[in-house]
């Protein structure tokens, strides 16, 4: 469902020049299957999933998301995903139920399908009790889940959430956890960017470490266990970072080969 070939960005600041915010990746990611991109700030989680959406061209290689290309293909790949951004913006002085029907107006949704998926997704994440508030008047986390709610109006196969849990309360936290892992159930793909280590250990299928732009390794849980002889997600992190970072120590630089 999601395909990355020699996928690449790179920004030019004036006092800088070039930066390489995401060095070029070769990635499969199957339907049904939660992939987790796990790092730090900055380590090109967000870069990664705006190219994935189109929201950014990529400098190097391309995408293919459902079976089209993110540079060719821009519309179909936009009604192929549902995509949570870290900075979503929503109207304040709409409420939940008038927002997604605006939005399922826009993806020329019927009034009763707006109706009904309408339903189905207040039930998935608990919406009930702030259906009918304004937006502008709602905690973070309904806020949250109202952002979530738009993104599976249309029923798209693949979802790419950007650190979907971050600053969140427990319960809701839980809640959104939840959802996830029923949408991949339901056969959805789901990519999702985090740095916490028990989230994506309670989720993923396989994770990917990305640190300073570099996808590191991609594997299941067991497998990075095996390779590193390590049990837990933040100590295998740090050990693939000490190996990224040996090369260059070596060489008096920073640098290496994209894994």
């Amino acid at each position: 469902m999601i395909k990355t070939l020699g996928l690449g960005r790179s920004f030019w600041d004036p006092g800088l020049g070039e930066i390489q915010a995401l060095l070029p990746l070769d990635l499969s990611i199957d339907k049904g299957e939660i992939f987790g991109i796990l790092g730090p700030n900055g380590a090109g989680k967000t870069t990664l999933l705006r190219l994935l959406a189109t929201v950014i061209k990529p400098t190097a290689g391309t995408a293919l998301v459902n079976g089209f290309d993110v540079v060719r293909d821009q519309m179909p790949v936009k009604k192929s995903i549902g995509f949570l951004s870290g900075n979503t913006r929503l109207y304040g002085r709409l409420t939940p139920r008038e927002l997604l029907r605006y939005f399922g107006q826009l993806y020329d949704m019927d009034g009763s399908a707006i109706s009904a998926r309408s339903r189905q997704i207040v039930q998935l994440l608990d919406m009930g009790d702030f259906f009918d508030q304004r937006i502008e008047k709602l905690s973070t986390g309904q806020t949250q889940k109202t952002s979530i709610a738009r993104c599976l109006l249309h029923d798209p196969p693949v979802l790419i959430l950007d650190e979907p849990t971050l600053g969140l309360d427990i319960m809701t936290s839980r809640t959104i956890i939840d959802f996830i892992r029923s949408s991949a159930m339901a056969g959805k793909t789901v990519i999702f960017s985090t740095h916490y280590m028990e989230e994506a250990e309670l989720l993923c299928s396989r994770i990917g470490l990305l640190h300073r732009g570099r996808l590191m390794d991609a594997d299941g849980l067991d497998g990075f266990r095996r390779k590193t002889g390590l049990s837990h997600l933040a100590d295998i992190f740090m050990e693939y970072v000490g190996r990224q970072a040996e090369p260059a120590r070596r060489n008096g630089k920073e640098g290496g080969t994209v894994s």
